[in-house]
């Protein structure tokens, strides 16, 4: 069987796209979209794929407005969010109360969630005392963001507005030579928060047409056991990315790990910040989310 598959190369999963780890039983047709979030765009809205990379709260949005996809429990980019939230100069984050702050694309981006959550729980910010200015909509049409989130007028640049003053920072990956984290000593805090929480962030994952799922019990295993056996020859290697080389050092363990379990904990983390931002309105059992037989 062939699939229409979108994935994004990366060391982790090269083996997938370059053929030397197949799926047994099946042919991944792989399209190149750039940047690949036009691909989970397309996925929530037309189900444009087979198979798809997808971030993992717009995987979460899509399910809630009962979009008729499901996950494999393979977490294809995960990252330290503590840098993601840029200012003029660093400072108090409890400071961004009262105030508009941009978001890079729409409010759902899992980038933004987790550094949201970063601001809540590790510096006591009330998230709803902020203004929340998107500079893109929604990859899922019909969510609704809550009152304090706005657009940002179009055609303005996200990064001009934080230093002329419009914004007070920015979230998500706004990049500019005189913007700067806003929490000091970012890189290290996302370290320090691994060691503290044994949390290591999920950003994307990867999700199946449930129509296909249903009409062939062995497919999501298959994709599952090709997807981890490419990352097992990329962490068996030795040849690391240096935050991975990283957090192997710090948890001893494998530094990208795949499957529910290994993975529990860092996604109630994610969910309870997505309930407290109204990016969710119930909580989804985890069980639901995933393919049973992964």
């Amino acid at each position: 069987m062939r699939l229409k598959a979108v994935t994004r190369t990366s060391a982790w999963n090269a083996a997938l796209k370059d053929g030397r780890v197949q799926p047994a039983g099946y042919e991944l047709e792989f399209e190149e979209v750039q940047p690949v979030t036009r691909a989970f765009r397309r996925m929530v809205r037309e189900l444009a794929y087979d198979v798809t990379e997808m971030a993992i709260t717009t995987f979460l949005v899509a399910r809630e407005h009962g979009k008729p996809i499901t996950a494999l429990p393979v977490f294809l980019t995960r990252g330290f969010h503590h840098r993601a939230v840029v200012a003029r100069e660093p400072g108090d984050p409890k400071w961004l109360e009262g105030t508009r702050v941009g978001v890079n694309r729409g409010y759902t981006v899992t980038t933004g969630v987790w550094a949201r959550g970063i601001l809540a729980r590790e510096h006591g910010v009330d998230l709803e005392r902020v203004t929340w200015v998107r500079s893109d909509e929604e990859h899922v049409a019909e969510y609704e963001a809550p009152p304090n989130v706005e657009s940002l007028e179009t055609g303005k640049d996200l990064a001009e507005a934080v230093l002329s003053g419009e914004l007070a920072a920015a979230v998500g990956d706004v990049e500019h030579p005189e913007l700067v984290p806003l929490i000091e000593d970012a890189e290290e805090a996302g370290f320090r928060y691994l060691r503290e929480h044994e949390n290591w962030p999920v950003n994307h994952t990867v999700v199946v047409k449930d129509e296909l799922l249903a009409a062939d019990p062995d497919l999501a295993g298959a994709l599952f056991d090709a997807y981890e056996r490419a990352k097992d020859l990329y962490v068996e290697s030795g040849d690391l990315e240096p935050v991975h080389a990283r957090v192997r050092e710090i948890t001893g363990a494998d530094p990208l790990p795949y499957g529910l379990e290994p993975n529990r904990g860092v996604l109630e983390e994610l969910i309870d910040d997505a309930l407290a931002q109204k990016i969710l309105t119930r909580r989804p059992a985890l069980e639901d989310l995933f393919t049973p037989s992964t």
